[in-house]
């Protein structure tokens, strides 16, 4: 998704226009993540009111909402075998118009089994989209700036989680549940018409494998990929568990929040938006290993502050797990688009296949800990989680081994 710069003029300002042309290009890679992704979170927002509406327990419709983590993974596997034989703009840009259609028919409330097969759809199209937009990031993408571009698109990412709860909250609040729907599919138009407008034509990827599977079987033979994917597993298990159950306890006593001041809470994933870009120079500075420990550190230190009985201590608690899982998801999506170094669209697929499949696991299994022990059993279930991605991230490797200043030390 490379936006052109004019090379023409003198050196400074030409260098002024590469900058200029790079932050362009980084605002525009951010921007197609935010509404690539901002149907699939948003309906956490909104748990509480969908879980009235259809009288159903916290933990089936947490399941029926986040099985379009389902779809998610489906379509990453798809693209996994596939991907070689699909045109990355064409299939961005049908991935995206296509959305609009299941989001347009959540409007209509069907019954829960309906609902749940139309986010499954979502899913499919979102994880399209989503995962031919990593394998061109991958494609294009230098050594230098494979990190930076990388961090851009999940910095999109935490906007869509924030901005996409904010606005379901807020229109469900006031206009009822249809009409969120109803806006999420704009913004799928929308999401469409910029990937028309800014990215260019592809040419067709070489076939790197006698069969469609043979690429992603190597990548499955492969240590250090295996690792990033089950990262990528642990991540989400652990980020779904967190945000969609809280909406439950922010809604009972003692903090009885109403549906509006549930919307407002999710400012905290303001921070992340900052934070996440750092992942890129993190991971130059210290490496993918401790880039990693830090960031799911952080989401560690945050679960007990989950179990306070005081507003401002939750949402510190809220804060940190959105900052960490955030930063860690950066860094393990980044480290796997580097590491592969054949057949990127497969890479990028089985990742997120498995990155989805783990908030769907985190959905069922966390929601039935939630409904039958309570939410302290949900953060401990949590806490395992992340514990496993620190464990897998022991024998990794920095992805790039930048060039060492011998007057700056070790990096």
């Amino acid at each position: 998704m490379p936006v052109s710069s004019d090379a023409a003029g003198p050196a400074s300002a030409g260098g002024a226009r590469v900058t200029a042309a790079a932050a362009l290009r980084l605002a525009v890679i951010a921007t197609t993540a935010f509404l690539t992704l901002v149907d699939l979170f948003a309906a956490q927002a909104i748990l509480p009111v969908l879980a009235h509406a259809y009288a159903v327990s916290p933990a089936m419709i947490g399941v029926a909402v986040n099985a379009s983590t389902f779809g998610m993974a489906a379509g990453g596997l798809g693209v996994a075998l596939f991907g070689r034989r699909i045109d990355r703009r064409l299939g961005i840009l049908l991935s995206l118009g296509i959305l609009a259609v299941p989001t347009t028919l959540l409007a209509w409330l069907p019954d829960l089994a309906t609902f749940t097969v139309l986010r499954i759809a979502q899913g499919v199209c979102m994880s399209t989209a989503f995962t031919l937009t990593l394998a061109c990031l991958g494609e294009r993408a230098g050594a230098g700036d494979t990190a930076a571009a990388f961090a851009a698109y999940i910095t999109g990412n935490v906007a869509s989680n924030l901005v996409g709860r904010l606005v379901a909250a807020g229109v469900a609040d006031h206009f009822g549940l249809a009409n969120t729907f109803y806006t999420f599919a704009g913004l799928n138009i929308a999401g469409a018409l910029l990937v028309f407008f800014t990215v260019p034509a592809t040419p067709r990827m070489a076939v790197e494998a006698a069969t469609p599977g043979a690429g992603w079987l190597g990548h499955l033979r492969n240590r250090r990929l295996l690792a990033g994917f089950g990262i990528g597993f642990c991540i989400l298990f652990a980020f779904l568990g967190t945000f969609s159950f809280v909406n439950f306890v922010l809604v009972r006593p003692p903090l009885s929040l109403g549906m509006m001041q549930v919307g407002l809470v999710y400012f905290v994933f303001l921070p992340s938006i900052f934070t996440t870009p750092l992942a890129g120079a993190a991971v130059r500075r210290i490496g993918t290993r401790a880039g990693l420990w830090g960031g799911l550190g952080v989401a560690i230190a945050g679960l007990p502050l989950l179990l306070a009985a005081r507003l401002d201590v939750v949402l510190l608690g809220m804060v940190l797990v959105a900052v960490g899982t955030f930063f860690a998801q950066a860094i393990a999506t980044g480290y796997v688009g580097h590491t592969a170094t054949t057949d990127r669209g497969a890479a990028s697929g089985i990742y997120l296949a498995s990155y989805f499949l783990g908030g769907l696991a985190g959905s069922v299994v966390l929601g039935q800990l939630f409904d039958r022990a309570g939410w302290p059993a949900c953060v401990a279930g949590i806490a395992v989680s992340l514990a496993a991605a620190c464990a897998l991230a022991v024998p990794m490797r920095p992805a790039v081994t930048p060039p060492r200043n011998p007057q700056s030390g070790p990096s």
